[in-house]
């Protein structure tokens, strides 16, 4: 390689380090040494194997892979310009018969000829603005609209079965075996067709960078890792993705609480003694006299909201509040919407019955958590929690309050909410809505903030951050 494209690789290579660093991944100056080392020892002849390459150097967390493929197709693409098969395409193709080409695609389970297609439909359908404007490029949303694939599954499916032999799954006692294989089938369109929708997008980002720039691209239209996902703003595909990620995570914050109790149980210092004993060196306390601890797990109380958008950010909050369970001695979990209702069981519910549905439609369902209306109301919620559940809370519980403070301009009872705080031991507020909006509309979360310490906790590192840094232990 020559001096002057050796220096363009290295300066290639520190830029997709930093939009990594931009979407959340850890990557210093350590790694960016690692990530060098890959390529010289690798090379760039076989783009797979550079990708895998710097992946171990880079990714070192779990959730950060997809964030990682994104931005690595962006800096290190596989072709620039026009595709080739877009420009072998046969002239006259329209709408239609893209359509027929996918369906035959999505039943032979083609894979090499689904990302062809892609790049053809992104070229045909996909281009926005014009060369000299700042809208100029490709539109992954437009292409899928205009070539709707989501509707195609049946097409595929039934081709799929014709292809497997027809008569299979008929006469008596086969029924339901042709019902399994024809659900299998169409589970396998859709995924597959999840994978032409993947394609369609990095490809439309790849296009679009070579107009806008990948600086531009990564940071509009390549999302951050699972750690930086806004709870409010996630979708219900990145909330299930989210709530995959709660397993390993109560792992490692399980270790990070055992090391703080660990510390916190060598004992503060004992003033009274260290003082007598230092009688014998002159008034100078030359041996600290430790006063011996009373080890004893907290106890924790959540008090969520599961109304509209913050059923997400209590929903993971609670699953993870349960598997790290282990760490208090009690948790008990309570949910509301305008009535305050304990869901603890509805939460450690674990059975076949309880993985079918999400906690929050399992919760909407048995517990009482609305009166007369359905809108949040704080308030009301806390007067309930005063009237019918002080006893939960004793001097080593820990109360969690979770919600937006948005209270639909009710009253908001900051008697009650600073008669829980009184009870408690301590008492924490994590709004996921950032600190900016907080006052905004009707927003209490000022009001609330001067009666209970209130944190901004948006996505899942600020809650880790949380949870190992000042929850009791």
């Amino acid at each position: 390689m020559s001096e002057a494209g050796s220096q363009d690789l290295t300066g290639r290579l520190v830029e997709f380090v930093a939009a990594l660093r931009s979407k959340g991944i850890p990557a210093g100056t350590s790694e960016t040494v690692d990530a060098a080392a890959v390529v010289d020892v690798l090379g760039m002849s076989d783009r797979n194997q550079l990708r895998e390459g710097l992946a171990a150097a880079l990714v070192r967390r779990g959730g950060q892979r997809d964030v990682f493929d994104m931005t690595f197709d962006l800096y290190f693409p596989a072709g620039t310009g026009t595709p080739q098969a877009a420009i072998e395409a046969p002239e006259g193709l329209d709408v239609d018969a893209l359509r027929d080409l996918l369906v035959q695609a999505l039943a032979e389970d083609d894979l090499r000829t689904l990302e062809r297609i892609a790049s053809i439909a992104v070229d045909l359908l996909g281009q926005v603005g014009t060369a000299d404007t700042q809208s100029a490029g490709w539109s992954a949303y437009q292409t899928l609209e205009r070539l709707r694939p989501q509707t195609l599954v049946s097409r595929a499916a039934q081709m799929r079965g014709e292809g497997g032999g027809q008569g299979q799954g008929q006469g008596s006692g086969q029924g339901t075996g042709g019902e399994f294989t024809q659900r299998l089938e169409r589970d396998e369109v859709r995924e597959n067709v999840e994978r032409f929708r993947a394609m369609v997008g990095g490809e439309a980002r790849r296009r679009t960078a070579e107009v806008r720039g990948r600086d531009t691209v990564t940071r509009h239209a390549v999302r951050s890792g699972t750690d930086r996902l806004d709870f409010l703003s996630a979708n219900k595909q990145q909330l299930e993705e989210l709530g995959r990620t709660v397993k390993p995570l109560s792992r490692k914050l399980a270790t990070r609480l055992s090391a703080r109790r660990r510390k916190a149980s060598r004992g503060k210092i004992d003033i009274r003694r260290t003082l007598r004993r230092s009688m014998s060196t002159g008034g100078v306390p030359m041996h600290p006299v430790l006063a011996k601890p009373h080890p004893s797990r907290p106890e924790l109380v959540l008090l969520c909201d599961v109304s509209g958008s913050v059923s997400g950010f209590s929903e993971f909050t609670m699953h993870l509040v349960q598997a790290l369970s282990g760490q208090f001695s009690k948790v008990r979990v309570f949910a509301f919407v305008n009535a305050m209702d304990e869901v603890t069981d509805l939460v450690k519910d674990t059975g076949a019955d309880s993985r079918q549905e999400d906690l929050s439609t399992r919760i909407a369902r048995d517990a009482h958590i609305t009166k007369w209306h359905t809108s949040s109301d704080y308030g009301e919620a806390f007067g309930d929690f005063r009237a019918e559940h002080m006893n939960a809370i004793g001097p080593r519980t820990a109360v969690l309050i979770l919600g937006d403070a948005r209270n639909n301009n009710q009253d908001p009872n900051l008697g009650a909410l600073h008669d829980i705080n009184q009870k408690a031991r301590r008492t924490f507020w994590l709004n996921p809505e950032a600190t900016i909006r907080w006052g905004l509309g009707d927003s209490e979360a000022p009001a609330y903030a001067e009666v209970v310490e209130m944190h901004e906790c948006c996505n899942v590192d600020q809650l880790t951050r949380f949870i190992t840094r000042l929850l009791p232990v």
